[in-house]
């Protein structure tokens, strides 16, 4: 009787196969610090994931499912698609790949797609009609679910850019951020991959191999100003590394003294009363800048990958 042994792998396999548990933790971490950082999860929480097909929202159900086993706090999952009718979509990838992994999901057919191409003219941007239609149908089925949090998969790239479209089309300092609650205060709403890079998503999803549906809607349309906007971080950060680990450290470590918003700080009625106070004016002096260096908003709270849902393995 002979036994069966497992080959040797080759040294550039195991070189893989570390590389591929190290992206692995660093994502755990990464979405086990937002979740941490912001109470997204809770004991007891039904978690909404929401699920388009993309790179995004499979890794983040997959890093989700991987943080329930090793989680402090009980929290269930069930995965929702909003199939919106556009030629092309095959409807059994999604069904198929959830089944195969054991996943409670809920497939959503709204023909939301012929809504969109009546009302927007061939050739201009679909996308603000198509997410808030995509947005109220969410909702209403988050409330027939009982679920207590939305899960998106936006990551740190789509939150900056948000950021940055907001100034120079919107006029607005606002971004995406990592929780929120609705406007009409019934859903909380969270984004586990705030502090996750969009390229290492991209490896993780590669590596996985999930079955990826592209969306033809509006995520092919050239010339959108996301597009341009992404096209300028990702040049930065090829550029400058760790600038853009330090603009989105910037988002939480704001001084609203130094701004020039009188809603939000109290200018008006600002005078000078001979008491010292931490966010007044550094007067003449000038400030000293240095080009970033490669630091990371995960790695400064080590203590933070033993909480709630991070994880040290």
């Amino acid at each position: 009787m002979t036994t069966s042994t497992k080959p040797e792998l080759s040294e550039a396999e195991k070189k893989q196969q570390f590389e591929n548990k190290k992206l692995t933790k660093w994502l755990r971490h990464g979405v086990g610090d937002a979740i941490n950082d912001f109470n997204m999860i809770e004991e007891g929480d039904r978690v909404m994931v929401c699920l388009s097909g993309g790179k995004d929202s499979y890794v983040m159900l997959d890093i989700l499912r991987g943080l329930q086993k090793s989680a402090p706090v009980n929290f269930s999952l069930v995965a929702v698609n909003l199939n919106q009718k556009q030629p092309g979509f095959d409807e059994t990838i999604l069904p198929t790949y959830l089944e195969s992994i054991g996943v409670e999901y809920r497939i959503v057919e709204e023909d939301t797609y012929s809504i969109v191409k009546k009302l927007i003219p061939e050739g201009k941007t679909t996308c603000s009609l198509c997410s808030r239609l995509r947005r109220g149908i969410l909702y209403r089925v988050a409330t027939e679910l009982g679920a207590t949090k939305i899960a998106l998969g936006h990551h740190r790239e789509d939150i900056l850019e948000t950021l940055f479209l907001n100034m120079f089309y919107g006029g607005k300092l606002k971004a995406m951020p990592p929780k929120l609650v609705t406007d009409d205060g019934q859903h909380v709403v969270i984004r586990p991959l705030a502090y996750c890079r969009e390229k290492d998503i991209k490896r993780y999803a590669e590596w996985k191999q999930f079955p990826i549906i592209p969306c033809n809607l509006c995520g092919s349309q050239p010339n959108l100003q996301r597009v341009a906007v992404g096209e300028m971080i990702e040049d930065w950060d090829r550029r400058f590394p760790g600038r853009v680990e330090t603009m989105m450290k910037a988002l939480r470590n704001v001084v609203p003294s130094h701004l020039a918003d009188p809603k939000i700080y109290d200018f008006v009625n600002a005078r000078a009363d001979g008491k010292p106070r931490a966010d007044g004016d550094i007067a003449f002096d000038r400030e000293e800048f240095s080009e970033p260096n490669r630091i990371s908003i995960l790695a400064s709270k080590p203590e933070n990958m033993h909480g709630a849902c991070g994880s040290n393995t």
